[in-house]
């Protein structure tokens, strides 16, 4: 039987360890409070999906080295700008034959390296052994077994499918490729990009409105990923153009959820305060600017989020500032 560690019992991470546990991967998760790590091993994480029955082969501890003993997947799903520091901490309980999984989407604030960059920069964990899970991946949805797809990347096609078959299941179907740059670009970028979705909701816009935001979103994510080495066709599958979608549509969204309160007239740390999990587009937003930035890549939308984000700007003020701009850059 396969073995999985997966470090962090958020939604996320707890709904992919009932993934693998219902595909028949054994799974130790690791968690930093000791009163979650019980409510687990009860059945069940009341904190992040209430009301979802956990599989019987998911186990917790607060110990990472017990976590990660054995285990042929090590999976990562921490808040991305916490990876590094936790990272220091964990690599040296990592085996050195197991697969790294990536669940996190985001870029490292100062450095602008992508999870998969500091994983192997870190951890010391050669690029065929770092996989990327990513796509339309609403942890809620997933734990209540709805159906979902999603792409798993590693430059070692062999490493992929064999982290695939550990998380396939009758209502999780995982898709194989290599092109780790673009669904880690995909799955970072989309967060700001339901931002910008999520602010035109809450000032009122329509579906016009969004579905601009959403496509030109999209134009500026694959810009990105291309200038960084990416796969174009990466854009318009599951982990760029499917993950886009849901996470800028769905109410469930943390990033989307954000966006509609800022559209409203709340300021950045008003919603964080009444906000219990992390919207990554608002950490990120201004390391994926830096990045495009350092890579000669236009990209208004996200510009102007991180504007909000950062400066202090108003939805209605960057509305504004995006359609007034100069169309030298107007290319479809």
């Amino acid at each position: 039987m396969t073995t999985a560690a997966v470090f962090g019992t958020g939604s996320w991470g707890t709904a992919f360890s009932a993934v693998l546990a219902d595909s028949g991967t054994s799974v130790r998760m690791w968690g930093r409070r000791a009163e979650l790590v019980d409510q687990i091993n009860a059945g069940s994480n009341e904190d992040y999906l209430p009301g979802i029955r956990l599989p019987e082969r998911i186990r917790a501890t607060t110990d990472p080295a017990e976590a990660a003993e054995g285990a042929d997947i090590v999976v990562l799903a921490v808040p991305s700008q916490t990876l590094r520091h936790n990272l220091e901490r964990w690599a040296h309980h990592l085996p050195r034959d197991a697969a790294v999984v990536s669940l996190m989407k985001g870029v490292e604030l100062g450095t602008t390296k992508r999870m998969s960059e500091v994983i192997a920069e870190v951890g010391g964990v050669e690029a065929e052994r770092i996989v990327v899970v990513s796509g339309p991946n609403l942890a809620g949805e997933i734990a209540l077994k709805q159906p979902a797809a999603s792409v798993v990347a590693c430059t070692d096609h062999a490493t992929a499918e064999r982290v695939a078959d550990a998380c396939w299941s009758t209502y999780f179907r995982p898709y194989t490729n290599t092109d780790v740059v673009g669904c880690e670009i995909g799955g970072a970028v989309k967060n700001v990009v339901a931002l910008a979705v999520g602010m035109a909701e809450g000032m009122g816009m329509g579906d016009n409105s969004k579905a601009s935001l959403i496509t030109r979103g999209l134009a500026e994510t694959t810009r990105l990923g291309v200038a960084l080495g990416g796969d174009p066709a990466t854009f318009a599958g599951l982990a760029g153009v499917g993950d886009l979608v849901a996470t800028c549509s769905s109410p469930l969204s943390r990033n989307r959820t954000f966006g509609v309160n800022l559209g409203r007239g709340m300021a950045v740390k008003e919603v964080e305060a009444v906000t219990k999990q992390t919207a990554e587009g608002v950490k990120s937003c201004d390391s994926i600017l830096q990045l495009a930035r350092e890579h000669d890549v236009y990209v208004p939308i996200i510009e102007q989020v991180a504007a909000v984000v950062h400066e202090g700007r108003t939805p209605q003020q960057v509305v504004e500032s995006l359609l007034s701009r100069a169309r030298k850059h107007e290319l479809e």
